[in-house]
């Protein structure tokens, strides 16, 4: 008896926690389609709404650009090194800028943009708006006539988006130009062949699945944080227990999908 309520209980608390992931993850798509049908609207980009987009845009991609970019480019340099010396050694020079452009480029910098936006910003804004729904600021709005999604979550995923965009196209570039530096040194005469060789990785069935793996790192960054705060937050209170359990299962949750978006990439990418 014993033995069968240990394992009934090991079920039902399973059933549960897959119940709440289900329920999270509808959640977020129902928070993507009110995204979208915002974006959308003409509504939103009157001019009080135009205003907190662009300063939530500024505020989460100039403070992030800097520091992702030199960051960036001391791992690109530091990565590029090591794979054209492990090339030479091998005898495999000839391979080594396709190496660094599928590793780096392809792979490891929309990851860790999206990565850096997450922890740097779209979280810390999850936190900070579930606390403003605790002190009950989000009510405040709507007896003001403000729509609180529209004004205070909309404003936080459109920057999330646009900042895992912006840090990882112009990290790329960054990693492309210092990886031609890094193997040909400052001449112009290897720039054909160079670009001969990006042009033939960068084909467009791996341009289209790079450009869509970007585009939902950015979408599951931006999106989950601000779902968690809008319905996972709102019968809790301010620093309670299940508060920061909620928050732990946001984080959670989203690296669990950018980890199911990598390897839905590798996978159409090498297989």
């Amino acid at each position: 008896m014993t033995a069968s309520a240990s394992t009934f209980s090991t079920l039902r608390t399973m059933g549960r926690a897959t119940l709440r992931w289900l329920i999270g993850g509808w959640r977020i798509v129902l928070f993507g389609m009110l995204v979208l049908s915002l974006a959308l609207s003409p509504a939103t980009y009157q001019r009080d709404n135009r205003h907190a987009i662009a300063y939530q845009i500024v505020l989460g991609t100039t403070a992030n650009l800097i520091w992702f970019s030199v960051l960036s480019a001391l791992a690109s340099l530091i990565l590029i090194r090591i794979v054209v010396v492990t090339a030479l050694s091998y005898g495999l020079s000839k391979y080594a800028l396709e190496m660094v452009v599928r590793v780096l480029v392809l792979e490891l910098i929309p990851l860790t943009a999206a990565l850096f936006v997450a922890l740097r910003r779209t979280l810390p804004d999850g936190v900070e708006l579930a606390e403003m729904r605790a002190r009950g600021e989000l009510e405040d709005l709507q007896r003001q006539g403000i729509d609180p999604i529209r004004r205070e979550f909309f404003p936080r995923a459109v920057a999330g988006v646009f900042s895992v965009l912006m840090l990882a196209a112009v990290s790329c570039v960054l990693s492309l130009i210092l990886a031609y530096l890094s193997i040909y040194g400052f001449t112009h005469w290897a720039l054909a062949g160079y670009t001969r060789v990006v042009g033939q990785i960068f084909n467009p069935a791996v341009s289209m699945i790079f450009l869509l793996k970007t585009l939902f790192f950015s979408l599951a960054v931006s999106l989950i944080p601000m779902a968690s705060s809008l319905y996972d937050t709102r019968s809790t209170q301010l620093h309670s227990r299940s508060k920061a359990a909620n928050e732990l299962a946001a984080m959670v949750r989203l690296f669990f999908v950018i980890l199911l978006i990598e390897i839905a990439s590798l996978m159409g990418n090498y297989y």
